[in-house]
Order: structure tokens, then sequence, then C-alpha cells
């Protein structure tokens, strides 16, 4: 048996199910070394990391051509380990810009492939589905309809169910009491979260906007504005996009802000699923480069952005786009669904049916089962 295992990850979602992943491989076998690329949580339970998510964090056409110089480095790097060590099976993680290109160069060296969490090939059209079909050996979906796809395109496909539903059972909570005083929040006052992505140029765009209309907002309605950092970026990006300091910026305790806020402003990606999952009543944010926006524009095949939506086939929670996204439309579109408490309940009784649709506890354990056979077999 190869005892070694390839997992590639690029971002903080990714890292996240990744580190998942890698602890019910070693509940079945302790010995298995795990080599890639990961962010800390990854890292913390066993990863040898080549390179930190941190260092991954472009998205987009226009991003990915100025980090080309770097993303070949660091494919020379991967593909040195890969024959270094002696690798014959490697795990993807979404992250499909980097993973599909990699993939191409991994199996011209006779890697067996999973793709674990599925880049949205079925918004994103037929391309990506050919290059699945001819790299993927077996791929390992998160959603129901993910399988049925796959599967009328002839593609090894594994549903596995998601694995947010066990990280969120099994996290242990804190009471609204104890989150409050941990961070010094103002008990009289409910929490309006901003969560404006886990990557720089992401927060550059979302966030200066965001804010402008959270302290509107703040002064019609009693709340306070909590700004959720992802734990790769560093919390001092937001006093420099904004000088104000009525928000409080919180790294950690993702959960518990999900869990005890009374509404976000979110920006699209899987903290949609999240806030879904908790029944948070929010307005989704998104922006990218022009040119990747247009490129995009070309190429989708679905109406919504965010997962929350996709998954219910109905825009619940108002998505605001691109050109969309000024201080005036996320201040006005927020405040009326704050000031109708029908709106409100209406939100949360939709994004109550969103649970149902994520299968059932022990996702990772099942995906793991999988690539253990293989590495069995390798």
């Amino acid at each position: 048996m190869n005892k070694k295992l390839l997992i590639i990850a690029g971002e903080a979602s990714g890292d996240m199910h990744g580190a998942s992943l890698i602890e019910e491989l070693k509940t079945l076998d302790n010995q298995i070394l795990f080599y890639g690329i990961g962010g800390d949580r990854m890292i913390s339970v066993g990863l040898n990391s080549l390179y930190h998510i941190k260092k991954m964090a472009f998205l987009g056409f226009v991003e990915v051509i100025r980090h080309l110089p770097f993303i070949k480095m660091v494919q020379r790097d991967l593909l040195q380990l890969v024959e270094r060590e002696n690798i014959s099976t490697v795990v993807l993680i979404d992250y499909p810009g980097f993973n599909l290109d990699i993939a191409k160069k991994l199996k011209k060296l006779g890697l067996k492939i999973f793709y674990y969490i599925s880049p949205q090939v079925w918004a994103w059209g037929k391309g990506r589905v050919k290059k699945i079909k001819s790299l993927v050996d077996k791929m390992i979906v998160v959603f129901p309809f993910e399988k049925e796809f796959y599967n009328n395109h002839n593609i090894e496909v594994e549903y596995v169910g998601h694995p947010l539903i066990e990280q969120i059972s099994n996290y242990c909570f804190l009471s609204k009491e104890e989150l409050f005083n941990k961070y010094s929040l103002d008990s009289d006052k409910e929490i309006i979260l901003l969560m404006p992505g886990s990557r720089k140029h992401e927060i550059k765009k979302i966030f200066p906007y965001s804010i402008i209309a959270a302290e509107k907002l703040t002064k019609e309605f009693n709340v306070q504005i909590v700004v959720a950092c992802a734990e790769n970026i560093d919390e001092k990006i937001f006093s420099t996009l904004y000088s104000s300091t009525n928000f409080k910026v919180i790294k950690g305790n993702r959960y518990d802000l999900f869990k005890h806020s009374f509404f976000g402003i979110i920006k699209s990606g899987t903290s949609t699923l999240e806030a879904g999952i908790f029944q948070l009543p929010f307005v989704v944010v998104y922006s990218s480069n022009w040119l990747t926006y247009i490129l995009g524009k070309l190429l989708v095949d679905i109406k919504n952005i965010a997962m929350a939506n996709i998954l219910l086939e109905e825009t619940v929670v108002p998505e605001l786009i691109q050109s969309d996204i000024n201080a005036e439309n996320i201040y006005s579109t927020c405040k009326s669904i704050l000031k109708n408490p029908s709106k409100i309940e209406s939100i949360k009784q939709n994004l109550g049916l969103i649970k149902n649709k994520l299968g059932e506890f022990g996702a990772s354990k099942r995906a793991a089962q999988l690539i253990y056979t293989q590495l069995n077999e390798a």
C-alpha cells in the first residue's frame, strides 16, 4: 500500500473540508502521510504543506494572468514533490482554476485523481465537464443534484453529503452571552454581520461599500456591526480601508457569529450556505474584476450566484452583483428587509429548507473511505 497522499486546497473553505478529510483518513490509518497545499487547519492535523493557501488567494481570469509566474512555480514544485515522494493518488478540493490545470500534469504522471467538492460545472457550461471527464477518475460530490449531473455525462461519481453538516453539528457553541462578553459587544444591540470574503482583492471591492451601508443601518435599527475576518487575512486591512471605529473585527468564532447575529451582508461563496444553515437573513454581495465578470457572464448558465439561492431554486435572499454594489444599494436593500418583520420571518423559513438538501451526517468519513480504498489498491 502506498501511504502517501497529495491533497490540494486553495481557499479557506477548502482548508476546512480538507482538514476534516485528513482527520477521517488518519482514523482509518494513522500511517498515511499527507503532502500538498492547505491552510492552518490542514497543517494542524498533519499536512506537510508545500505552500500555504495565503499565497494562493487569486481568483478570476485577470488575477490568474497576473500570477502566472508564481502559479507555474507552484506547479513545478508539486510535480517534483510527487516524483520525489513517489505519490500515486491526489485529492483536489474545489479551487478549479488551479486544480484542473494541475490535474492535467498529474494525469501524465499516472496519478489516480479524486476531486472532492465539485467545481460548479453545472453553472459554467460544458467546457470544464469535458476536462473533468478526461482527467478525473472519480468525483466525490456534496450536493445530490451533482451526482445526477455527472451520471448524465458518464463520469464516475459518488455523492457523500455536505461536510458542513458534520462540522456544524460537532461545533461547541458559545452562548450569546459568552460571545458578547468575549468580544465586549453591546448586549442591548443585535449584530449585523459583515462577511466581505477571504481574499484581499475581494475585501477591497466589497468592504468599503458594505461598512458605509451598515453604519447607516445602525442609526435606524438597534444593531451593532461585527466584521468577520477570515483566518488567512490580517485584520488590520479593515482599518486601512475605513477609518471609523464603529465596528468590531472578529477573527474566529465564525459559527457563533452566524448563530447569534440578526442579519448579514455576506460575500457570495460558502458563507451563503453556512448562513442558510443557520437561517440567518442576509443580502449577498459579489464583485470581481470587470473582465473576469464579463467572461463569466458569457459562460454561466444559471440566474443566481449564491449557493443558498441555487439550492432553493429561487431568489430567497437578494443578490447585489458587480455594478449593483454601492453603499446606497446595499443600505436600501437591507433596510427594506429589516423594517419588515414578516419578510425576515419568510426568509428564515425558506432558508430552513437548506439543511435537508445537504445530506446526512458523515460526509468526510464517507469521502475518506472512498479514497482509502484507492490507497489500499495503489
